[in-house]
């Protein structure tokens, strides 16, 4: 919970010099413990102080529950956040999967700092923050995992889960919005590793549709998870790309649907590639 220093430095705020807005952290009015990141009058981010475990945001529920079939339960895992916000996602690892190595990465140098002082993040997280632009940072990342490996007294094999929450329809940076960074990704991921990319579009999809397509260029499989109302075409709202060398197989297709948020939609490779054909026919 917080205490009165932090509740009075979350009203306050922080001044975020890139962008020019003020980020601030407010009661999110309908839960006891749950908190919103809010940047420049928009939410960006939700936290439950109390529950890590509690991931409000259905698109990052969606992440979420990608990262719980990844693995074995409980096993640690590697994940690389590209798009820090209010870090839910790496204090849901730490939760989930205690003694996970994660690396968060923002163009914001306020950004991290603030939020980990007002929310701080669950004991025992091993999290390095990166300020950054999200593909200029990539050559430093295996130094910053591999760190974490010697210590544990291996070697950096690659990341199991990269989550990229940056795009926010076509005002996306061009220069990572295209398969040419995705293939840099890739180059980055383990074995078992998947590419997490959350997609917020317009009516009509056309940014989904370019980025779909692009994953597609660069990766064996591509699935993609989003409440099933998206699949209409007609709505606004955000599609999750998860982009791995794995085939979706029944068994987590079916985990992925049972574990929601409903209503949900779990499709694979080539059901992907036939919702972007109906798209492209609209």
């Amino acid at each position: 919970m917080m205490d009165d220093r932090q509740r009075e430095r979350a009203a306050l705020g922080v001044h975020l010099s890139v962008s020019g807005q003020r980020g601030r952290i407010l009661e999110d009015g309908f839960s006891e413990h749950g908190y919103v990141l809010d940047i420049g009058g928009a939410e960006q981010s939700h936290v439950d102080a109390a529950d890590a475990t509690v991931v409000f945001y259905e698109y990052l529920r969606r992440i979420a529950n990608v990262l719980d079939v990844l693995a074995p339960s409980r096993e640690p895992v590697t994940a690389l956040h590209l798009g820090a916000g209010a870090l839910t996602l790496a204090r849901y690892v730490q939760a989930t999967r205690p003694g996970s190595s994660q690396v968060a990465v923002d163009y914001e140098p306020q950004l991290m700092g603030f939020v980990t002082e007002v929310l701080p993040l669950p004991a025992g997280t091993r999290c390095e923050f990166v300020v950054a632009d999200a593909r200029a940072v990539l050559p430093e990342i295996p130094a910053l995992f591999g760190a974490h490996a010697a210590s544990d007294g291996g070697v950096f094999r690659g990341i199991d889960a990269i989550i990229l929450d940056i795009f926010t329809g076509m005002d996306a940076p061009a220069h990572l919005a295209n398969a040419g960074y995705y293939a840099e990704l890739r180059e980055l991921l383990s074995a078992r590793g998947v590419l997490a990319v959350n997609v917020g579009d317009d009516a009509g999809l056309p940014f989904f549709q370019g980025q779909a397509r692009a994953l597609l260029d660069t990766f064996e499989h591509v699935w993609c998870l989003c409440d099933s109302s998206m699949l209409s075409g007609e709505h606004e709202g955000n599609l999750v790309l998860i982009a791995t060398a794995r085939e979706l197989d029944e068994d987590t297709a079916d985990a992925l649907f049972a574990r929601g948020p409903h209503p949900a939609e779990v499709l694979g490779t080539e059901e992907l590639r036939d919702f972007l054909g109906y798209l492209a026919e609209q």
